[in-house]
């Protein structure tokens, strides 16, 4: 599996689909944002729908920090919006606000190394600077949900550090105290906490 992270995010080309409305999209249209692309195996499934509405019950908090949150899946646009079209009840995403890539025959999986041999993706996050470079991956096999708080706290510690200009030590959460790359303050810091 590739590493991406510090290397430019591989740009791609696809149809999205934002509410009822189908669009095409780049990454490179999201240059100069802070961008979270979340790859999940397929829509009508099990815990993608449970990842799905997790990620919109945070859509506010990714705003707030400049944040624009994309799922991708294998599946085409037109399943996209059906599911988009399904309530809840039904295990459907009916009031999910954010874009769903259609990523049908999963070039944009493969480029981001997450293709499954199955032919779907992985739950992969990429967390994608305002420069176009990945900060932070993860990538779930696809039994086991992610956690969205997680994926905030490491937008959060990103956001911190360039800032500040610290580093983030294990556990940190927005509010904390961070670090200099010193070994003076990260001893001050282990002899405070620890």
């Amino acid at each position: 599996m590739s590493v991406l992270v510090g290397k430019h995010a591989p740009d791609f080309k696809a149809k999205a689909v934002f509410e009822n409305q189908t669009k095409e999209i780049t990454l490179s249209n999201y240059k100069n944002k802070y961008v979270v692309l979340f790859f999940y195996p397929l829509d009508f499934t099990f815990v993608c729908p449970t990842e799905m509405h997790a990620f919109q019950e945070k859509l506010e908090e990714f705003k707030k920090r400049d944040v624009e949150l994309l799922g991708c899946s294998v599946d085409s646009d037109h399943s996209h919006l059906a599911w988009l079209n399904t309530p809840k009840e039904s295990g459907g995403i009916k009031g999910i606000k954010y874009g769903l890539i259609s990523d049908l025959g999963g070039s944009i999986a493969k480029d981001y190394d997450v293709l499954s041999e199955e032919k779907v993706a992985y739950r992969a996050v990429f967390l994608i600077d305002p420069n176009g470079v990945v900060r932070h991956q993860l990538v779930n096999d696809l039994p086991l949900g992610r956690n969205v708080d997680e994926v905030l706290r490491t937008v959060d510690a990103l956001q911190h550090v360039e800032k500040h200009g610290e580093v983030c030590p294990a556990n940190w959460n927005q509010g904390q105290g961070a670090i200099k790359a010193t070994i003076e303050s990260v001893s001050k810091y282990l002899s405070e906490t620890v």
